[in-house]
C-alpha cells in the first residue's frame, strides 16, 4: 500500500477520532466514546505503517498539521466555532508548512 495512503488513512481516522471527543463529554457517552478509541487506534495504526517509510518527523508534522486543518474547518462547520483572522492566519502557515514539506524537502527520501 502506498505510504501516502497510508499517512492519509491515519489522518483521516485521527481526525474521526478528535471529532467525537467533543460528544463523548469526557467519555461519559459510551458510543461517542467508541468512536473516539477506534479512530485513534485506526490512527495510531496506519501512522505506524506509515513510519516504516516515511522519516518519523516528516509523517509526524504532516499528520499534525493536516488534522488541525481539517479539525479547525470540522469545528467552524459542525460546531460553529468562529475562527477569527489571527487564528486562520496561523492554520494558513501550518498548511503552508505541510506544502513546503511535501514541495521542496528532501528529508521524504527514505
Amino acid at each position: 500500500m502506498s505510504k501516502w495512503l497510508l499517512l492519509s488513512i491515519a489522518i483521516i481516522a485521527e481526525v474521526f477520532g478528535t471529532s467525537f471527543l467533543k460528544a463523548s463529554e469526557g467519555f461519559t457517552r459510551f458510543w461517542p466514546s467508541v468512536a473516539v478509541i477506534l479512530g485513534y487506534v485506526v490512527a495510531f495504526y496506519f501512522l505506524a505503517l506509515s513510519l516504516k517509510v516515511i522519516p518519523v518527523g516528516i509523517a509526524y508534522a504532516i499528520w499534525a498539521g493536516i488534522g488541525v486543518v481539517l479539525i479547525a474547518l470540522i469545528g467552524w462547520i459542525v460546531f460553529s466555532q468562529k475562527l477569527d483572522v489571527p487564528a486562520i492566519i496561523g492554520i494558513s502557515m501550518i498548511l503552508g508548512g505541510v506544502v513546503v514539506l511535501n514541495l521542496f524537502s528532501n528529508s521524504l527520501t527514505h
